[in-house]
Formats: C-alpha cells, sequence, structure tokens
C-alpha cells in the first residue's frame, strides 16, 4: 500500500509578529524527519503558490496559520474547513469575487482553497492548524513572535507530526 500523499502547509507573513506562526512550525518541521509521502513547504503569503500546490494531488493538507477565535493567545486549534461549503468563483457573485482577491503581502488559505476549487483542485481533506496570536506588531511591523505564541511552537510541531501519522495509519477518516 503506498503512502498517502500529505502537504503540510505554513502560511503567514513573518514581518507581522505572530502572523509567521506557520512559517515558524513549517521551517521546524523541515527540519525534522517526516514520513514517505509527507511534504513540508513555507508558503509565506504566496496564496498563489499555495493554490497551484492543494492542485497537485494530495490525499490530505495540513495547513499551518494564526486563527483569531477569541481564546488565549498561544491556543492551538484544529480546524476542518467544510470544503463543499466554500464559495463557488464559477458563480458572478460578490463572494466569490472577494474569495479570490489576494493580497501580496498577507495570506487567506481560505482563499487558496477556494482558488484550487474553482480549478477544479479535486480537494480531498484538508485539516487548519491555528494559533491565536497575541500581536501582529506594530504598524511598522515586528519581526519574530511573541514569547506567549514562541511557546506553542514545540507543541504546534508535535500536533502536526501526530495529524501525519493518524492520516498514514487511517485513523484519521478521510
Amino acid at each position: 500500500m503506498t503512502a498517502p500523499k500529505i502537504l503540510i502547509a505554513g502560511v503567514g507573513n513573518i514581518f507581522l509578529g505572530d502572523d509567521g506562526f506557520g512559517c515558524v512550525v513549517a521551517g521546524r518541521l523541515a527540519r525534522r524527519p517526516l514520513p514517505d509521502g509527507a511534504r513540508v513547504i513555507d508558503f509565506g503569503v504566496r496564496g498563489f503558490d499555495l493554490a497551484y500546490a492543494l492542485m497537485d494531488g494530495y490525499d490530505a493538507t495540513i495547513i499551518i496559520d494564526v486563527v483569531q477565535r477569541g481564546g488565549a493567545p498561544g491556543a492551538l486549534y484544529v480546524i476542518e474547513p467544510d470544503l463543499p461549503d466554500l464559495p463557488d468563483l464559477n458563480e458572478s457573485n460578490e463572494s466569490g469575487a472577494q474569495a479570490m482577491a489576494v493580497e501580496a503581502h498577507a495570506m487567506n488559505p481560505m482563499r487558496a482553497l477556494v482558488l484550487a476549487k474553482s480549478m477544479n483542485g479535486g480537494l480531498k481533506r484538508v485539516l487548519l492548524l491555528g494559533c491565536e496570536p497575541a500581536t501582529f506588531g506594530p504598524e511598522e511591523g515586528q519581526m519574530g513572535l511573541s514569547e506567549t505564541v514562541e511557546a506553542a511552537v514545540c507543541e504546534a510541531v508535535e500536533m502536526v507530526e501526530s495529524l501525519v501519522a493518524e492520516i498514514q495509519n487511517g485513523r484519521c477518516a478521510m
């Protein structure tokens, strides 16, 4: 049996404090051994690159990013977006146009998912590992994560490795 093909995608802007969380976690994962079929990419703010990568026939994708849900800074969440409910860009409506909008210095992974879906990307299983941010820094930006979010990086790495193992062992229903 062939190992499932898994994309681990770190996203965020390293110049905006905790927004760089996904990039930091992806960097740590890239230096660790991963099972066959698992691939880590730091997409940063490159939404189009993520959308095109999603079309490469992955069995599962784990996106790592900051997520504001009102929890304590550093809290980690595993969220499974409802892929059939994503807006359809082929419809001529305002929500589809908004979903397509891509910013040069920001990344909204949901927009990348919508774009991949609109190009018949065949999205299968997508999980979002999100971290509650503490700060995005002052207006001029901030390099580095806050202490609280930095403290969550090791746990996030372990969570991603656990999710990959569950997917590969068939325990994470696809």
